[in-house]
Order: structure tokens, then sequence, then C-alpha cells
């Protein structure tokens, strides 16, 4: 069975935090869904790209995901922790035993919700307080349990390599890192 991410995107999301690990995750095989969370399917960025989503998330199933995957920037990470449908599915997904993830302001979504509690994370700079519970580390992607956190922009590629290794393998993660030409120094 294919593994399956949710992209969750917001209005004043971070558009190549999203697009860079959604990119590096299906070229790795995992069957990413683009979810809007605003109720229409065409999503603007925070520099004014725009998206088209592949559904609405109240068409969708997050029980279905493997993992659900939130995009940082402002102020799509505002929208995101006002989206109670999202908010209910994030603990929901933690209380099956799925993965969640989270790059740049993202995590403090999920440090607003008490999922960061005892864990290592990371953030962009900042946003450190809002971790609620969280002992904060300044790497760039951090995996505690069934945590994820990227500290940003800069980390896209390697959060999409971490999620894809966790749900796919790591061999197959390092296949698609030596294809895309990717050596982190």
């Amino acid at each position: 069975m294919k593994a399956v991410v949710y992209a969750c995107m917001a209005n004043g999301l971070e558009e190549v935090e999203c697009l860079a690990a959604v990119d590096v995750m299906r070229r790795c095989g995992i069957e990413v869904k683009l979810v809007s969370m605003s109720g229409e399917l065409l999503i603007t960025g925070s520099h004014g790209i725009k998206i088209t989503a592949d559904m609405l998330w109240e068409d969708g199933d997050p029980g279905e995901a493997d993992c659900i995957f939130l995009p940082g920037g402002m102020p799509g990470t505002k929208h995101l922790a006002e989206h109670q449908g999202l908010c209910l599915a994030l603990k929901q997904a933690v209380d099956e035993e799925r993965r969640v993830a989270a790059i740049c302001a993202a995590p403090s979504v999920l440090g607003g919700l008490g999922l960061l509690s005892g864990k290592k994370a990371t953030c962009y700079p900042g946003f450190e307080e809002r971790l609620t519970g969280a002992e904060y580390t300044k790497q760039g992607v951090v995996t505690d349990g069934l945590v994820t956190t990227a500290r940003g922009l800069g980390y896209a590629l390697d959060l999409g390599l971490e999620i894809s290794a966790l749900l796919v393998g790591k061999e197959t993660a390092a296949e698609v890192k030596d294809g895309i030409q990717y050596d982190f120094v």
C-alpha cells in the first residue's frame, strides 16, 4: 500500500517550503495530496504565488494520511492554527500513531495543541516560545517519535527526505537525494 501524506495549504503559506518537500516526497513514490484549507482550490502564498490544490479539506479523509504536513509562512500558519478540523485531525493522527510534520512557523501549531510536549523540536527563529513543552534545538530537521519539525525554507528538501525516509525507507530517500544532485555540505 502506498504511503499517503496530506500537505495542508492555507492562504499565506510559504510556497517553496511546501512544494520542495512535496516534490521530494512524490519522487519517493509517496502519494502527496495538496489539501486546501480555505474552501477554494486556488491558494495564494505569502509571496503571491498561486498554487492549485488537489482537493478541499472537507472532501478528504485525514484518517487515510500516514502523515499530515504543515508548511509554514505567515499568515498561512495562523490560518492552519485556526482550522478546527485540522487541529482535531493532528491530535487524532498522533493518538493513532501516525506522523505529523511542520516547518518554519508551523511547528507552533503543533506546540499549541500540546503535541510537542516532552519532545525535541525546531522552528523558525522567533517562534521558539510557541513550541509549548518542547526542548528547542537549532537543528535543521528534527524527528522525535511521530513528530518531525524543520527550521525553515533552507531545510525544505531535508524535510521532504526525512519524511520520505520515515514512510518509505532510507534507501529510497537516499536514491532520490542522489538523483536530484543534492549534496548537503
